[in-house]
């Protein structure tokens, strides 16, 4: 009964009729104790059933439910990592082993699919939590998320495999089980171009240095960043910070604090390394990988802005599918002086959502400042681009043809040179 108490702290029922999956997923994120990224409501970073949204619109979910492999897509998106497989690719032995393992543990949790009829319940497929396992009676509790209809319940383990191993008409395809614990990092798969990104810098760009062409640093970042997929600099541009103007005040906790504080020492240790000053030259050199980046025809900085604020303000009102009840526009772009120390490139705007007006700021990652002009805990491209280069695999460089450049770019990159907590980011 390990993963009981973890579980059972945060019991939810589901908000929607076809919602748990979702809920199901929500209680064991929490469970896991895995930071959401974003805020629930006020101050308060909590997984919400409503707030699972980036492998299948809510709203389509709603209508129609969800299916187990979309459930495991969005464990894996949200931060936990997956073992998830169908009951036709496994057998009831192995479901067993499973059990007792998440049951003697805490920090691992599963979740099934199953059709309740074969339990004599109303309804068909369903998605919930196993909250424990009785061994003398081979039994399992099911903390079951449609609590308006049944309170937790001890199920026999074979009449749960049974119930388990039946197809959903929706897929054709086995119902199954995940087992889900918590990633030391993750990966979203909101933005749809980060597979070919990643692609390109881990395939790509090995190939592309062998160039006999390249003889200093800044050929190295010439040659990787100019000829990358206009996605990179989409990417750049998504992860901007966007924040409620109200985060300014004194109503941040403790924790966010501490949070803000230890993004902030990351990004400057960051803006010390060596390499960070030479994408700071490579950029005042007039490169055009920002400035000049498409994103779905619009070249304006202030359009991309202003498509970021209309995200978030849906996110924060809670209206991710229905984009027609909201209207955005840029009111103020100021941008920065990269002689002055606290300079900033800021895009204020509105945002209306029905008849309720929201005030958002985007910091744009935009101007190419100085190495002493980043107090701040939000990230920049070169802070990016900085980053992107830094994980690359060692041996990425060792297809430099020039002996005395490649000594002196593995040094400048070698993780093992980086203090502590940026080498925890790297990782």
């Amino acid at each position: 009964m390990e993963g009981f108490f973890k579980l059972v702290s945060y019991y939810q029922t589901q908000s929607e009729p076809a919602y748990c999956g979702l809920a199901t997923l929500a209680m064991v994120l929490n469970a896991l104790a895995i930071d959401p990224r974003r805020k629930w409501k006020g101050p308060w970073r909590w997984f919400d059933d409503s707030m699972l949204d980036c492998c299948e619109p809510v709203e389509k979910i709603k209508a129609n439910g969800i299916t187990f492999s979309k459930v495991a897509c969005l464990a894996h998106c949200n931060g936990a990592e997956v073992e998830a497989f169908h009951t036709n690719d496994s057998a009831i032995d192995n479901f067993r082993s499973y059990v007792i393992s998440s049951s003697s543990s805490g920090n691992f949790h599963m979740i099934v699919s199953y059709n309740r009829t074969i339990l004599k319940q109303t309804g068909s497929g369903h998605f919930s939590p196993i909250g424990g396992y009785h061994a003398g009676k081979d039994m399992v509790l099911i903390l079951d998320v449609a609590r308006f209809k049944y309170p937790p319940h001890w199920v026999p383990l074979t009449l749960l495999w049974d119930a388990m191993n039946t197809v959903d008409e929706a897929t054709g395809f086995y119902r199954g089980i995940g087992g889900a614990k918590h990633l030391d990092f993750w990966q979203s798969c909101r933005h749809d171009g980060w597979d070919i990104t990643a692609m390109y810098l881990t395939k790509e760009v090995p190939q592309l240095v062998t160039s006999e062409e390249i003889n200093s640093i800044q050929d190295i970042l010439s040659v990787i960043f100019t000829s990358s997929p206009s996605y990179l600099s989409h990417i750049i541009h998504w992860v901007a910070e966007v924040r409620r103007k109200e985060d300014e005040s004194n109503f941040i906790s403790e924790e966010e604090r501490g949070r803000l504080s230890i993004k902030e020492e990351v990004l400057k240790q960051l803006q010390e390394t060596e390499l960070f000053k030479h994408i700071i030259v490579w950029l005042s050199s007039g490169a055009e990988f920002v400035c000049n980046a498409n994103l779905d025809g619009h070249n304006s900085i202030d359009k991309v802005a202003s498509e970021v604020c209309c995200h978030d303000a849906k996110v924060f009102r809670g209206k991710v599918g229905s984009c027609n009840a909201i209207c955005c526009r840029t009111t103020e772009l100021s941008s920065s002086d990269c002689d002055i120390v606290e300079s900033t490139t800021v895009i204020s705007g509105k945002v209306i959502v029905e008849n309720s007006e929201c005030g958002v700021e985007v910091l744009v990652p935009y101007c190419q400042r100085s190495s002493g002009c980043c107090n701040r805990h939000h990230p920049s491209v070169v802070d990016a681009l900085t980053i992107l280069i830094l994980t690359l695999p060692p041996d990425t460089w060792y297809h430099l043809k020039n002996p005395k450049l490649r000594e002196e770019f593995c040094s400048i990159v070698l993780t093992n040179n980086l203090p502590d907590l940026l080498q925890h980011e790297v990782s």
